[in-house]
Formats: structure tokens, sequence, C-alpha cells
């Protein structure tokens, strides 16, 4: 039976759509469909379970992979299968998850999955921006209790006009790579990279952006519509107690309050805050409890949550005694590791960041095999979060997906300041060691004087920080909050992450909670992310206020140099025993790559002692050394043969011709060393190849006078004529 398939196309401009069809593939499934853009298809599925599992969360999955036959290609590794996911699978995951995940009931407690699959690539066209559409027209099609239709769209700008799901090569013109994600009536996540923008340019980028996700919504709608949009289902919602509710409130208000207006630390204000939920679960029995079941701690956080935010909006106080735009104290040091290439420390009240810089080699550039993408990144930055940092002890089970957001966030905002012609691959380390709000913020700061510190030249520095809103739609107050804490980041309505120079915006991440923030609202919290960033830049540039001019005596210099494609095999020898044996003689590591057009080579030569790069420069000019006809040369005899003598230039060790003995001086000569002698030095003349003999020729005796013929030989020759 053929299937009825369902479909809508979306116009993207440019002849460009996208086509979002269900009813084909994967019908068990609670939602199916498959977005397609040229000959990029993703297919995605949704199921939940029906029964609601006993937690106090959503245990919802979203997952991303790319199958490489989608490319027509072969995974890498012995087992040739796709294995865990790549970093920029996990980037795109996060990119959905953290749209969707607000969007569901907050008492929809049941095993939700959504499945997005790269089917079929086309190199000119991102499949991460697709995700997110994919992911809510599949939503859309099921049963869900789910708000509303959402999408994502990719936003770049090239000559002063934006662009919808730029190409890969668009975006390598484009001064701005953003994703945002929205539904009809509000903006909710923003993450992106941009070069030095300003905060008017951002927001202007994402009002663009969110036109194009307009449509896509509708869009999203229609095909619901079409194929009979199913009834949302029922299930068991979460108790709730009114009169419960009121009396906690009542019991705790007043006393968080006060111990929120009070500006402790974080240990003390978390001791005072059990203290009175304690005092409150005391005045019930252990029946009433039981019978409550999770309610007391849910109504008493409720509680929290209301008395923080009314101080701030009232007062504008903060838990730890700050006004909205205070940044908390800040120390910094450099050159704190003594044997790293650079390193870092930044400290912001209870946050601590630890940067280390690694210089290498093109062999350690960071190689990215997706189906979707393959390259290699000379600039990366790595991103730990221990459990001590927290002070809680956990089980550690290799890179969360936390981690490699970012991380990948504070390498974004650095990467555009690394000048385009740093010789090195250089590796940022980021090791998180106390944490109370924006740990990724502190990896940029650290990570930039880091940088400086190891002499990496970068163009600026770049600092980070972290905002929040407080706001109250009834009331229309709101409080933007500057430096947060981890607190406020949990009873905020939006968070976000801003990195830039003092010239510009380089980076961005943000999540807004609420619904249809206003955009004056928007660009006055990015104006205030502006005054903080600029405040933490001068804290940095009072440590370190420049990179230093060479790298530290123990870091490896870099020394690069072209020499033609034809001397590549000598310069590596017969089973690379020359590079071998050079690398082995004179300490440095030695790596030649060939360009694949010009057919040249280039040689990175990577050492701490400038004695051993300076070695392997000599080798290279003598296996590179090519005499012109008709130049002078200075040469040194290394080896007496009965025909000539063995010469080597002194310009280019190693490189030896044969002076013949008939070269040496215009005289006859019987004896090689009657004219010269083991280590003379002498000057010849190059003649190239010989006709006669096809060997090079040079001469010594081309350089020195002609004597005249004998007057005896000329006599007798007029008396014969």
């Amino acid at each position: 039976m053929i299937p009825k398939v369902f479909r809508e196309v979306i116009d993207l401009g440019d002849g460009r759509e996208i086509t979002i069809e269900t009813g084909k593939l994967a019908k068990q499934a609670h939602g199916s469909v498959v977005v397609q853009s040229g000959k990029c298809m993703l297919l995605c599925t949704v199921v939940s379970n029906y029964q609601q599992n006993d937690v106090d969360f959503l245990p919802l999955t979203v997952d991303y992979r790319e199958k490489f036959a989608a490319a027509g290609r072969y995974p890498g590794g012995f087992f040739k299968r796709e294995a865990r996911p790549s970093d920029g699978e996990v980037l795109t995951m996060r990119l959905v998850d953290r749209v969707l995940r607000p969007l569901f009931p907050k008492d929809y407690h049941s095993e939700t999955q959504v499945m997005i699959q790269l089917m079929s690539h086309d190199e000119n066209v991102m499949p991460d921006a697709m995700a997110g559409l994919a992911a809510s027209a599949a939503i859309q099609l099921s049963d869900f209790p789910f708000e509303c239709p959402i999408s994502e769209v990719r936003v770049g700008r090239i000559n002063g006009e934006f662009i919808i799901n730029p190409t890969r090569a668009q975006l390598e013109e484009s001064d701005i790579d953003m994703v945002i994600g929205a539904s009809e009536d509000s903006v909710m996540m923003v993450e992106g990279e941009m070069d030095e923008i300003s905060e008017e340019e951002m927001v202007e980028a994402i009002k663009f952006a969110h036109e194009a996700i307009k449509v896509q919504c509708q869009a999203q709608v229609k095909l619901a519509e079409a194929f009979g949009k199913k009834e949302t289902r029922e299930y068991e919602p979460e108790r709730e107690d009114e009169e419960l509710a009121a009396k906690i409130h009542e019991m705790a208000y007043d006393k968080v309050y006060a111990v929120a207006k009070a500006g402790s630390s974080k240990k003390e204000r978390g001791a005072a805050f059990a203290e009175i939920k304690e005092e409150i679960v005391s005045t019930f029995s252990e029946e009433e409890l039981e019978d409550f079941g999770g309610l007391v701690s849910k109504y008493y956080a409720k509680a929290e949550k209301t008395a923080v935010r009314d101080l701030t909006l009232n007062e504008g106080l903060r838990l730890d005694g700050r006004t909205t735009t205070d940044i908390r104290p800040i120390w910094c040091e450099v050159d704190y590791l003594p044997s790293t290439h650079g390193s870092a420390i930044f400290t912001r009240g209870e946050t601590q960041a630890l940067a280390t810089v690694t210089l290498g080699t093109s062999r350690e550039a960071n190689q990215i095999d997706m189906p979707s993408y393959e390259g290699e990144e000379s600039f990366y930055l790595h991103y730990n979060f221990p459990p001590f940092s927290t002070g809680e002890a956990r089980p550690i089970r290799g890179t969360s997906r936390r981690e490699v957001g970012h991380g990948n966030l504070a390498q974004r905002a650095l990467k555009g300041m690394i000048p385009e012609d740093c010789p090195y691959t250089v590796r940022v380390v980021s090791e998180v060691l106390e944490s109370n709000g924006s740990s990724s913020m502190a990896t940029v700061c650290s990570g930039t004087m880091a940088l400086m510190d190891a002499g990496v030249q970068l163009k600026k520095p770049v600092s980070g920080i972290a905002m929040g809103l407080i706001s109250d739609s009834e009331t229309g107050k709101y409080a933007v909050l500057s430096d947060i804490l981890g607190d406020e980041d949990h009873l905020g309505d939006m968070d976000f992450k801003v990195t830039g120079t003092a010239d510009g915006i380089t980076a961005c991440q943000m999540d807004i909670k609420v619904k249809g923030l206003s955009y004056e609202i928007l660009v006055n919290a990015l104006k205030q992310a502006q005054d903080g960033r600029l405040h933490i830049l001068g804290k940095l540039t009072d440590t370190i206020d420049n990179p230093n001019s060479e790298v530290k005596p123990h870091a490896p210099k870099m020394v690069s140099v072209t020499i033609p494609g034809d001397y590549i095999g000598a310069l590596i020898g017969p089973g690379g025993k020359v590079i071998q044996e050079l690398q082995k003689e004179t300490g440095t590591t030695i790596v030649i790559n060939e360009d694949p057009v010009t057919e040249e080579g280039l040689v990175e030569i990577l050492g701490t002692d400038q004695v051993g790069i300076d070695a392997v420069l000599a080798k290279i000019d003598a296996i590179t050394f090519k005499p012109k006809v008709g130049e002078t040369y200075e040469v040194k005899v290394v080896k007496i043969l009965d025909f000539g003598a063995v010469v080597e230039y002194t310009k280019a060790k190693g490189n030896e011709v044969l002076l013949h003995i008939s070269e040496l001086a215009w005289e006859r000569t019987d004896n090689v060393t009657d004219v010269v002698k083991m280590g003379d030095i002498l000057e010849v003349k190059y003649f190239g190849i010989d006709s006669r003999t096809r060997k090079e020729k040079v001469s010594r005796k081309a350089l020195l006078p002609r004597p005249p013929k004998p007057e005896h030989k000329q006599k007798q020759g007029t008396d014969n004529k």
C-alpha cells in the first residue's frame, strides 16, 4: 500500500527552500518528519512513554547523529561503525534541547526521546540549522503536551546583508554566525560568534532571524492540521495544594527575605536557608509530611525564589549584598605554572579558572571528521569542570555535554583574536577550580591572559560576563543583573553570556525563560553587559597589558620555511631516515606539509634550542641549494682524489661537487695536492651540467688570470710559416 504523504514547503529566498514531509518513514514513532533542503535530509522521530516517572524533572533526551553514509563515506576507526557522538553533534543536541525543554509542562515527567539523524548530506547546507525545526515539527504531529511550535535558524551577514541559513562557504565571508531559537511570539535562545559587532547589530540579527522562524512555525501548524493533529494525551499531573502553598509562603517569605538582604556568602546563605526550611518542616508531623509527599520542599523553594526576586525588584539588592550593576572582586595572576608554555589564574568572587596554553606544530591540530564537515583547528580550547569546584563528590564519566558546550563558547570568544600568521597550533585548557556563577566567562578571561603570557600575539584581549534578568509582567518592573551568581542563574528569567573586546562582541550564549521579552529590554541588558565587560577587561590588562614579545625560554620556538616540492623527498630521505636522524641530532620536531596547489613544501621546525633550529635550517639550505650557472661560490676541500678534489659549498654543507684536476689551474697539474690540500677554502665558478660528461662542472682556474703563451713557442710557429 502506497503511504499518504503530507508535505509543507518553506521558501528561504534565493531559490532555496525547506520541505517538511511526514507519512512515509518511521510511522511507529509518536511523531516523525523528514526535513529536506537541497540534498540534505534529516529524519527526526519523537517518542514519549505514557507512564510518568517518579522524578521531579523532565527526562528528555535529544540525540543528534550524522551518518557517514549520508556523505558517501566510511567511519574511521577499526570497527568502521559510528561510535560516540562528536563534539559537533553534542553542540547541536544542546542547541535543540535548550529550546524544547521549557515548552513541556513542568509536571510532565515521562521519558521522552527526540532523535534527529542526518540521512543525506549536501555540502551547501549546514544541517544543524534545521535540527530544531525537525524536532518541533515531529512533536507537532504527536500527542505530547507541548506549548507551541518553535524553530531555529542560523543567521549570517555578508557586506551588511543578513542571510538565513548561509552555506559554510558563505560563513567564511560573514562577520556573524548565530543560531537563534524562537516561537512565533518569543525569542528563546541565541548562540554564536561575531566579528566585534555592536549590541544594536546583534539585536538586528536576532530580529531578522525571528521573522524567518515565524514562517517556519506557521508551516508546522499547517502540516499538523493537514496530517490530523492528535488530541493532547492525558497524564497524571503533580499534586497541588494551594492552602499548603500559601501557608508555607507565609512562614518562609519574610525570613528568607531577611537572609537574602543580609548579603552573606554562598556557604553562610545556604546554611541559613537550610535552617529556615528545617524549621518549617519541623512544624509538620511525620504523617503530614508523608501525606504531602514532596510538596513542602517544593513550596518552600517557590517561596524562597519569590522572596529573592522581590528583594532585587523592590530594593535593587542581591543575595551577596551587591547592587544590580556591581561586579564581584577580581584578582588575576599570570605565569603561575613554571613548566607550561603559558598560564593564568582568573578569580571573580567564588569562581576561579586556571588556564594553560600549549604550543605545537600542525601535527597537533585538532582533527574534525564529521559527515557534514572535515577539517582541522589550529586553535582549540578544552574546558574541565570537576565536582570539587562546587564542593561536591560525584562520579566522573568522561566529558559532559555541558563541558563541551562551555568550552566551545570560550573557544569561539577567543579564536577571532588569534592572528592569521600565528605559526603555532595553540591549545588552551581551562581547569575550573571554583564555581559560583559563569565559569565559562572566567575561562575566557583566564584564557586571554594565558595566551598573552605564552607570547601568542593576540590582536586584542577578550573578556566575558554572565548577565541575568528578573522581571515582573504584572508591574512591568525588571532588573538586569551583572555578573550573576549560580543561584541567580536558576531564579532569573534570562541568563546570557557575552564576550568581546573593547571594540565589540565576539561571542554570546543566551537563554530566555519569559515570553515576549521586548527588544528594548534586550538592548538595555546588552548595554549593561558592555559596561561590565569593559570593567573586567580593565582588570585583565592591569595584570598583563600586552602579549609577551617572546615565548618562554622553555617553550618551543617555531620557524617555518618553504621548499620546492622536488626537495621534499630528499629532506625526508628513504624511509624517513634523513628527517628522523636530523630530529634526533638537533632535538627538534620537523613537520612537512605539501601544498596541493603550489606543490611546495611547508617545513615547520619546532625546538627549544636555537642552535638546533639553526642546524636544521642549515641542513635544509644544503639539501635545497641549487647553484646558478656563471655564479661564483666559496667551497671547502673535503676529499682528495687522483683526478681531482671533492669540494663542499660552504653555504650548503653536505652539498658536494667534483673539482676536476684539469680545472685547478691553467698550468698542467700532475698532483692535486700541489695546488690544494684538505680543508682549503677557495672560490670556484659554476658552469652547470657539462655536455660531455653530463656532470656538474666547477672551475677554479676560470677565476684566475690566464697566463700568456711562452715566447719560444710563438717564434717557432713564425719560422715554420
